[in-house]
């Protein structure tokens, strides 16, 4: 038997034949050329095609693992619109006389050597990231085919490491557990490894996995280890282990059909978040109380052009059908920043997180809007649902949004087509306005939803895709935020209305105390979270909370 080490990602027990992938290398020799403009088109090409192609991963992801983690794939987008990559590459073809794919190739080296000398392990981490962009770019350059990893039989999967478009094209019904030579906890394969619930261990820092392919092997995905040809006594001790774990398991299923009460009797609403009906599954699934957010703008990616009314409305209906008559919040399209879709035709922006985007997008352009807003509430007569505003900074924003939510009402009755006249209108508190505002937009507002993705960086003052600044996202407890979660449950309560967070820290269970005493009504996590917050809510005792009885969400 032997006996690898590395670092554990998801816990599990796998047992299997191994699969080792083995990368193709792009094969790029130094070559001068005369034409430079035509190899500067050959470029620009090429980076049209790659950001094609991972829009249409964006679109995948979302479906698979969430807006977070796709996020990744607009990371890439930006950097090969970064202009320090892209003047770079130019600069090579037209004053060294490079070849496109040589330009791309030592502009990718330089970078990888910027990121070895950072002391942030974060940072270190995203060198994946670079080659995956780098490699995809080269690939279009020399017209090759892309590769794929093709399983015909369910394997552990082991390469040296798994760039983030690999993993989004795997058939995961075929992968018993992902084992990576190299990586770290913040690369894209621990995060797939995570939300997909898949067994995985990264860094076991041994090349000799290849030649261990085909062999049988047993992954200990809570320790961290893989015994290659394991004996009797480690099967035994593996099994003992997976069967304890199990036990955790059906304990958290326990938790289906139970309420969201507190050991003093306080219910609290806990809903899922979703970006596609795919997601649906396991809201479904994990006993979700309802949709606390739809984030609808997936509908607008990875195509080319606007999705119909009648589009819309049939993946609307849809979700509020299979529902069941429970609660579905869903959001107006929260486009533009780092969601910038082609066709939209927006202009480049200095700083897009502080540009034309959510909500001052629709505003900006009513007919589209209105096309969405008749969308919904034609689905409306299916379900229970409430629309939500996002990114909302001022009161007239909200009147500007009714007043386009009355004349496509308007629109529907002249059409003699129904649907119900009481849908729910909230907004999302994303920015230090909104909080500020709290108090005069509860009187305009059926509901709050704190989104502290947004919430944090603006009140923190840093740029969510910066990497340098990835410590400040481990800096939960901050107390500015709660200060103002608390001031927006406040005012939203004394003007009777209830308030959720919808927001990434709402599946933080450190937290899950802190939001319920700041008067937190309800909580929207991803779905595989669902259960253990309801869990860690059935623990807490909130008597020092003052409740408003009158205050029930929605």
């Amino acid at each position: 038997m032997l006996r690898l080490s590395g670092k554990p990602v998801f816990g599990g027990i796998a047992r299997g034949k191994l699969f080792y992938f083995q990368q193709d290398e792009n094969e790029v020799t130094k070559r001068l050329i005369k034409n430079t403009d035509l190899e500067l088109q050959r470029y620009e090409f090429a980076v049209e095609q790659a950001q094609a192609e991972l829009d249409e991963l964006y679109t995948a992801a979302l479906d698979k693992i969430g807006e977070n983690e796709a996020g990744i794939f607009l990371i890439h987008k930006m950097l090969l619109e970064d202009d320090a990559f892209s003047g770079s590459v130019r600069s090579r073809i037209k004053d060294d006389h490079f070849s496109a794919d040589y330009a791309v190739a030592q502009t990718a080296r330089d970078l990888s050597h910027s990121f070895a000398k950072m002391t942030s392990e974060y940072i270190k981490s995203r060198a994946a990231d670079l080659k995956d962009v780098c490699d995809r770019l080269i690939r279009l350059i020399q017209n090759k085919a892309e590769k794929r990893i093709e399983l015909n039989e369910k394997v552990i999967l082991c390469a040296d490491d798994l760039m983030p478009s690999e993993t989004m094209k795997l058939d995961l019904s075929n992968v018993l557990a992902l084992i990576t030579c190299y990586g770290s906890s913040n690369s894209h394969t621990a995060i797939l490894a995570r939300t997909m619930n898949i067994p995985a261990i990264i860094g076991i820092g041994a090349e000799k996995l290849s030649m261990l392919r085909e062999m049988e092997a047993i992954v200990d995905g809570y320790n961290g280890e893989l015994y290659i040809d394991p004996d009797a006594d480690t099967l035994r001790r593996l099994e003992k282990l997976e069967e304890e774990e199990a036990k955790k398991r059906e304990m958290l299923k326990r938790f289906k059909g139970r309420r969201n009460v507190t050991l003093d009797g306080t219910e609290i609403q806990v809903y899922a978040n979703i970006a596609g009906l795919n997601d649906l599954n396991y809201a479904i699934e994990n006993d979700g109380g309802g949709i606390g957010l739809y984030r609808s703008e997936f509908l607008f990616l990875g195509r080319n052009n606007f999705p119909t009314e009648d589009e819309q409305f049939y993946n609307y209906r849809q979700v509020l059908e299979r529902m069941g008559g429970k609660r579905v919040v869903i959001r107006t399209m929260d486009a533009g920043a780092d969601k910038n879709i082609k066709y939209f035709g927006l202009t480049k922006e200095e700083n897009p997180a502080l540009g034309v985007r959510s909500i001052r997008l629709c505003l900006m352009r009513p007919e589209m809007f209105k096309t969405q807003l008749r969308a919904l509430l034609r689905a409306s007569m299916y379900g229970k649902l409430s629309i939500m505003l996002p990114l909302i900074t001022d009161i007239e924003e909200i009147r500007q949004a009714k007043k386009l939510i009355e004349e496509a009402k308007d629109q529907l009755r002249a059409r003699d087509i129904p649907f119900k006249d009481d849908v729910k209108v909230g907004i999302m508190i994303e920015t230090p306005a909104a909080v500020v505002l709290s108090d005069e937009l509860a009187r305009e507002s059926d509901f709050f939803s704190i989104g502290t993705n947004d919430l944090e960086q603006y009140v923190l003052a840093f740029d969510r895709q910066n990497l340098q600044l990835e410590s400040y996202f481990e800096n939960r407890s901050h107390k500015a935020l709660l200060k103002f979660i608390g001031l927006t449950c406040e005012n939203a309560h004394k003007n009777g209305i209830p308030v959720s967070i919808c927001g990434e820290l709402g599946a933080d269970l450190t937290l899950t105390e802190d939001f319920l005493k700041l008067g937190v009504d309800a909580l929207s996590v991803t779905p595989s979270q669902i259960l253990p917050l309801r869990q860690t809510i059935r623990t807490i005792r909130l008597d020092e909370r003052k409740q408003l009885d009158a205050v029930r969400m929605f």
